[in-house]
């Protein structure tokens, strides 16, 4: 059970948006897209809207605490060729300065574990830049480094 201070985790709602703008902006920011602190508002809008399609993969959980949102895990199901069930993917995963290494992340990775196996997921995976050093610290004590190096090309 939770202490009294714990963060709050839950599904997101439409209501939350202009406090998951910032949050949004603080990500992006933190992973130096777009140039500046913000991506062009047809994404923004585009991803916000993709959480309250029942026919989109892509789902969001929020952290909350005192009333105030202070984290977002953005996660999405996918199909495999190595299984039948649907893979986890946690593509988004951020809080506020001030809530790094109170338990935030690891609830919300939490959350999104819980999540994942209700979906029939055997596993969930993500990403980070190897730089973000504070997160791998929470990384290494809840999952397994895959050794798998990650290759882009821009089309």
């Amino acid at each position: 059970m939770p202490g009294p201070d714990a963060a709050i985790i839950r599904a997101v709602v439409r209501a939350d948006f202009e406090q998951w703008l910032p949050l949004w902006h603080g990500y992006n920011a933190f992973y130096g897209r777009a140039g500046d602190t913000t991506l062009p508002a047809d994404i923004t809008n585009m991803t916000w809207a993709r959480f309250f399609d029942a026919y989109e993969p892509v789902r969001a959980l929020v952290a909350e605490r005192d009333g105030r949102l202070v984290g977002l895990a953005h996660y999405l199901f996918h199909r495999t060729t190595i299984g039948i069930e649907p893979t986890c993917y946690l593509q988004d995963l951020f809080t506020v300065q001030e809530q790094r290494g109170t338990g935030v992340g690891r609830a919300l990775i939490s959350a999104v574990c819980e999540q994942a196996k209700l979906a029939g997921s055997a596993r969930l995976y993500w990403l980070t830049h190897e730089s973000n050093k504070v997160a791998m610290k929470l990384y290494d004590q809840v999952a397994n480094l895959s050794g798998f190096v990650v290759y882009r090309k821009p089309l």
